[in-house]
């Protein structure tokens, strides 16, 4: 009885709607990645748990630059492969290096570091640069300040005695 049970769970798993559990970007948490590799704006995701394929939709195209070095753009949908610590096939996100926009294909988890490719080239960026999701158009500098890792809002006076 119990194996029927569970048999029906797995086959009914794929089935069931994401959006209906988690948001994309507690799912992103669940592969070990952190929810700062997708922007601020996610308004649906859909998830094939059996083969890991996903879609994710944001509320617009969204581009900004990263530390003032990087400037990345996600179209509206983003897809490709979700697996634990590795995401490939990606499709929707591209980086400009120097005067080219690249696709980026492939993220993958090394320890506390991200490994970037696009094809031809990789970086690697330590993983406490993505605990924050950006906000399209600033990144994450949106009038707030900015101390290490941590982001504070903006506040309201300031003053020196």
């Amino acid at each position: 009885m119990s194996t029927t049970v569970i048999l029906f769970v797995l086959l009914l798993a794929p089935a069931i709607s994401a959006s209906d559990s988690s948001s994309a970007y507690e799912v992103l948490e669940g592969f070990h990645f952190p929810e700062g590799l997708l922007p601020k704006g996610v308004v649906s995701y859909e998830l094939d748990e059996s083969s890991g394929k996903f879609r994710i939709d944001l509320n617009r195209s969204c581009s900004f630059s990263l530390e003032g070095s990087y400037q990345l753009s996600y179209q509206p949908s983003i897809t490709g492969y979700i697996s634990d610590r590795r995401l490939t096939e990606l499709r929707g996100i591209s980086v400009k290096v120097l005067f080219f926009w690249l696709n980026i294909l492939e993220v993958v988890r090394l320890e506390d570091d991200l490994d970037f490719s696009v094809g031809v080239a990789s970086a690697s960026f330590p993983l406490d640069n993505f605990f924050v999701s950006p906000q399209c158009g600033c990144g994450l500098d949106c009038d707030d300040f900015r101390i290490g890792n941590f982001k504070l809002g903006k506040p309201s006076s300031l003053s020196s005695q």
